[in-house]
């Protein structure tokens, strides 16, 4: 048995089983086109040698991590310009995945864990793009002129330790230096700014003004992850600092429509840190609150207080953009406008509300075509469509909404919303792997992105790791306890109690949850079926006939909503269904 060091380069079709099934003859013509004008010219240039060939993918041996890695950045080059001609649902876009690894000699095949995991990185690759294990990326890191981002850690399919990837993407290697805020944002018109004042030290001991000055500096950082809210520069803000503030008049000279200011005051080993946000256009106060900590670890005090601050800012700003849009004027309305209202109708989650979002959400992606958010707006949309079994008008089925937050994804690799997004429909079409890759992605791009981890309770949840996804949805709960989507959040720890047969815990959740937003039908079927398992059928059958009256497709929406990975994990949501009276 012979063995060797090999580059491994692993790739498949995105979307292959949908490209077939819309036009199998014309599809496969067309993959073989690209092989013979791009794909295989491109390995042979490289000194590569194609050793396996499937029916969507392909698996290359390279001499060198070098040649692999410049063949498929070239390839996916090439192909890009290539697509960009194409009708979106007509193009063929590859995953590729690369690694140096131990592999066997069989033949003119190859077999091993080396193929294995390369196989495993080409599935959590963003469309268009590369992954490379950590071996590999330090083989090119000083050889290469290309642009690879850490995707840190991911757990992969058979593969018994966490694997360190790295990925390429053509918005990365093409990526500007930051957009400055202070100045009209081109193609963004109506995005809103924020800045952060230099916090006031209110205490008599001047050692404190480091505390004060670190937390607005954390703010600042942490606010700049908010791919959605320009953060006017520390440079820019903090000159006001000891000087009387109108916080109307800094917001026109900054640009800014929020202003955050806020104090630190310390008595003995206590410190209260109190925050306040303005909306610079009318100096109404958006937000405002007060942290009392005790000091013993001034760090772990500062990273808390900043955390707390920076996660009950987003939600608020959100709610006044909202807000804001939902007052403008409709015939003046830009891409930023049209997605805040999309996205106020979506949080209503009733059919009519979801009808009204999918049409305001496509009048943003006309309004500017490389503005990110509405893309990953329509994706989710298209899961609530699911989940619900609301028929929208134009159809949003699974396959859109991965296109439209691939699509986001390819707009702006940074934007945790995009990932999110294409998290939750990779899952709709039972790419779970890939799913919680993204999702992963999310919250890495931002910790403090509660919809990011509401994205990974739903990856993981359909995974069948209901403890990891529990985990997911009470963070998404903890970080932004007033979000407009907490009712969304409580629904998700009462599934993951029920899926992990804990009823009476899915009951509490799912009455906060019906409480807080009683127009959400799945809040409702999950009580119902967790009331149902523990023989309170007074109480699920009132449930039911809640939810059954808020979905119109009430049936086909129960037994349809979620693509659980283990059939066993289907027949225990089936086994709730039946006995709270829905027939499956």
């Amino acid at each position: 048995m012979e063995r060797r060091l090999a580059a491994i380069m692993a790739t498949d079709v995105v979307g292959y089983s949908r490209l077939i099934r819309d036009d199998e003859e014309g599809t496969i013509a067309a993959l073989q086109a690209l092989r013979a004008d791009l794909i295989d010219p491109k390995v042979i240039k490289h000194h590569g040698r194609i050793f396996k060939l499937m029916g969507d993918g392909m698996l290359a041996e390279f001499p060198s991590v070098v040649d692999a890695v410049r063949a498929a950045v070239e390839i996916q080059q090439a192909l890009a310009e290539r697509n960009s001609g194409q009708l979106e649902d007509k193009r063929i876009e590859l995953r590729i995945g690369i690694n140096l690894g131990d592999v066997v000699i069989d033949g003119d095949d190859i077999q091993g864990d080396g193929v294995n995991l390369a196989a495993r990185l080409e599935g959590i690759a963003e469309p268009g793009g590369i992954c490379v294990s950590d071996m590999v990326y330090e083989g090119v890191r000083d050889k290469v002129d290309f642009v690879f981002k850490d995707f840190g850690e991911q757990d992969v399919k058979n593969i018994t330790r966490p694997v360190r990837v790295w990925q390429w993407m053509p918005s990365i290697d093409t990526m500007t230096s930051p957009i400055d805020v202070s100045q009209p944002v081109p193609g963004f018109d109506g995005r809103p700014a924020i800045a952060v004042l230099a916090f006031d030290n209110l205490s008599r001991d001047p050692d404190q003004e480091f505390l004060a000055d670190g937390i607005a500096e954390d703010i600042l950082t942490k606010l700049a992850m908010w791919r959605w809210l320009p953060v006017i520069s520390r440079n820019s803000s903090f000159t006001y600092k000891g000087k009387a503030t109108d916080v109307k008049q800094i917001g026109l000279e900054l640009g800014a429509r929020y202003v955050l200011e806020g104090s630190v005051r310390k008595a003995g080993n206590r410190v209260r840190v109190t925050g306040q946000l303005i909306d610079a256009e009318n100096d109404h106060h958006v937000w405002a609150d007060r942290y009392d900590r005790d000091l013993d670890d001034i760090f772990a005090v500062q990273d808390e207080i900043t955390e707390a601050i920076v996660a009950a800012l987003e939600p608020a700003v959100g709610r006044a953009e909202m807000q804001r849009a939902q007052r403008k004027d409709p015939q003046n309305l830009d891409a930023w406008d049209y997605h805040q209202r999309g996205m106020w109708h979506m949080s209503k989650v009733t059919q009519r509300d979801l009808e009204q979002a999918n049409k305001l959400l496509r009048e943003a992606m006309r309004a500017d075509t490389n503005f990110a958010p509405p893309y990953a707006g329509l994706a989710f949309l298209g899961f609530l469509a699911r989940s619900l079994s609301y028929a929208l008008e134009p159809a949003v089925t699974t396959a859109d909404a991965q296109a439209a937050a691939a699509r986001a994804v390819r707009l702006d690799e940074m934007d945790p919303f995009a990932h999110a997004a294409l998290g939750i429909t990779r899952t709709l079409a039972r790419e779970h792997d890939a799913a919680v890759a993204s999702a992963n992605r999310s919250v890495t791009l931002n910790p403090s992105y509660a919809f990011g981890y509401q994205a990974l309770h739903m990856t993981t949840s359909m995974m069948g790791d209901y403890p990891a996804s529990l985990q997911a949805s009470r963070q998404a709960c903890r970080i932004s306890p007033n979000d407009p989507w907490l009712f969304y959040f409580l629904t998700g720890v009462s599934g993951c109690h029920y899926m992990m047969g804990e009823y009476e815990q899915a009951i509490e959740s799912g009455l906060t949850a019906v409480e807080r937003y009683p127009q959400y039908a799945n809040s409702h079927r999950w009580l119902a079926m967790s009331l149902a398992q523990v023989g309170r059928m007074d109480e699920a059958k009132s449930e039911i006939q809640k939810y059954l009256s808020l979905t119109p497709n009430a049936y086909e929406a129960a037994r349809d909503a979620y693509p659980y990975r283990n059939q066993a994990d289907l027949e225990h949501y089936r086994d709730g269904l039946r006995k709270a009276g829905i027939k499956v």
